[in-house]
C-alpha cells in the first residue's frame, strides 16, 4: 500500500504581496505529489478560489497599532485566540512543516507550531524584514529571503538564512519566455502604469499630466496601458482624450504578467511581488515606493534593481508631471537605455524561486518527495 503523502502548512497574510508567492510554492509542493494546507484570514476573498490547497482555513489574528493600547490589548487577545485554533488545527492535519509568507495571520499558526515542536521556516519577500516576520524569526529553524541582503534581522538570530529570491506565479514564469520587444528611435514605444490599491491615485495623478508634457513626435508614438482606479478612471481616461494619446484604462488587469512582458517600459509601485516579476520577465522600470511605510521596504526593494541598472527609483516627491515627462523623453532619445535596463533585469530574475523554497520546506521536513510519488494526497 502507497503512504499517504506528507502535508505542508503554508500560511500567509490575505494580500496579493504574500499570497502570490506561497500560490508558486503550493504549485511545486502539489507538483511533488505533497498536500497542501493554507491557512490565511479572511481579507483572502477571490484570492483563495485559485490557491492549489486541499483546504483553506481562516483563523484569528489581528494587527496590532501602537496608537492605541486598548487596540494592541484586544489585538493580542485576537492572536492569542488565533493561537489555540491553530494548535487545534494542527493537531487535526499533523503537519511534516510548516512555512510563514508574512503578514500577521502568520503569527498564530507559527507560534503554535512552535509551541508543538512542528518545523517551520519563514519567507521573507522584502528587502526590509517586516513586524510579522520579525516576531518570529527566533522562533523559527529557516528563513528564506527574496533578496540577498534584508535589513532588520534580529541580532543573535540562530535560524538559518538562506536567499532562495521571491517565488512567481506560472503566468509570471510562462511571461518571461517573451523575448524583450526591440526599442529603437521611430518605433513605438509601450508603456505599462499600474500601483495597485494603495498606489494607483499619484499614478493617476501624474502619469498622464507627464504624457502631455511631451513633445509632439514623441506622443504619436507613445502607446499606454494603464491601471486606474474606479474613482480616478473619468480624468486620467478624458486627459489622455483631450491630447489624443493612445492608451487602454482600466481599474485592473488580469493578465498583468503577459502585459509586462509586451511592454518596452513599466511604471508602478515597488512591492516584493512586482519588483520579483520584473526582474523574472525582465523588463526595464521607473519604480515609486510607497511613501510613509514604517520599514520602507519598498524602497529598499526598489533599490535591488536600481544598484543593478534595471530600474530608476523615484520617492514619491521626485514623481512630478516635469520629472516624468524628462525621463521617458531621455528614453525616447537613447533607447539603448531600455535595452540595457531590460538585460540587467533580466539577470536579475529568478523563475526557479519557488523550488528553491520548496527545497528549504522538504529538507526541514525531512521529506524526500520520490518516496510519496503515486501516494494519495486526499
Amino acid at each position: 500500500m502507497s503512504r499517504r503523502a506528507p502535508l505542508i502548512l503554508i500560511s500567509a497574510g490575505g494580500t496579493g504581496g504574500h499570497l502570490f508567492p506561497a500560490e508558486a510554492l503550493a504549485h511545486v509542493l502539489r507538483g511533488l505529489n505533497l498536500r497542501v494546507v493554507l491557512v490565511t484570514d479572511e481579507r483572502v476573498g477571490a484570492l483563495a478560489e485559485k490557491f492549489p490547497a486541499d483546504e483553506v482555513v481562516s483563523v484569528p489574528s489581528a494587527t496590532p497599532s501602537r496608537r492605541s493600547l486598548p487596540g494592541m490589548v484586544e489585538a493580542a487577545g485576537t492572536l492569542w485566540r488565533g493561537v489555540f485554533a491553530s494548535r487545534a488545527l494542527i493537531e487535526r492535519l499533523r503537519p511534516a512543516a510548516v512555512i510563514g509568507f508574512g503578514g500577521y495571520p502568520t503569527v498564530p499558526p507559527l507560534v503554535a507550531a512552535w509551541t508543538m515542536g512542528v518545523p517551520r521556516a519563514l519567507h521573507e519577500q522584502n528587502g526590509v524584514i517586516g513586524r510579522a516576520n520579525r516576531f518570529l524569526a527566533r522562533r523559527v529553524s529557516m528563513i528564506a529571503t527574496g533578496f540577498p541582503e534584508v535589513r532588520g534581522l534580529p541580532r543573535g538570530l540562530r535560524a538559518t538564512v538562506v536567499h532562495t529570491g521571491n517565488p512567481v506565479r506560472r503566468s509570471v514564469i510562462e511571461a518571461a519566455r517573451t523575448l524583450y520587444p526591440s526599442a529603437h528611435k521611430g518605433a513605438k514605444l509601450r508603456l505599462l502604469v499600474f500601483g495597485g490599491s494603495q498606489g494607483a491615485r499619484v499614478m493617476s495623478d501624474v502619469v498622464p499630466e507627464a504624457v502631455a508634457k511631451l513633445p509632439p513626435e514623441y506622443l504619436r508614438r507613445l502607446v499606454i496601458t494603464q491601471q486606474a482606479r474606479e474613482e480616478d478612471l473619468p480624468r486620467v481616461v478624458s486627459t489622455y482624450r483631450a491630447i489624443e494619446a493612445q492608451a487602454e484604462v482600466r481599474p485592473f488587469f488580469s493578465d498583468l504578467p503577459q502585459r509586462i512582458a509586451d511592454s518596452h517600459l513599466v511604471i508602478a509601485r515597488s512591492g516584493a511581488s512586482t519588483v520579483a516579476e520584473l526582474a523574472a520577465i525582465g523588463r526595464p522600470s521607473i519604480l515609486v515606493p510607497l511613501p510613509g511605510a514604517l520599514d520602507q521596504d519598498q524602497a529598499a526593494n526598489a533599490r535591488t534593481l536600481q544598484d543593478v541598472g534595471a530600474a530608476l527609483m523615484l520617492p514619491q516627491t521626485d514623481f512630478t508631471p516635469e520629472r516624468l515627462a524628462q525621463e521617458l523623453t531621455a528614453r525616447f532619445d537613447d533607447p539603448d537605455l531600455l535595452t540595457k535596463a531590460a538585460l540587467a533585469a533580466k539577470a536579475a530574475g529568478r523563475t526557479d524561486a519557488a523550488e528553491r523554497v520548496a527545497a528549504v520546506v522538504l529538507g526541514l521536513a525531512g521529506i524526500d518527495p520520490a518516496r510519496y510519488s503515486g501516494a494519495p494526497t486526499a
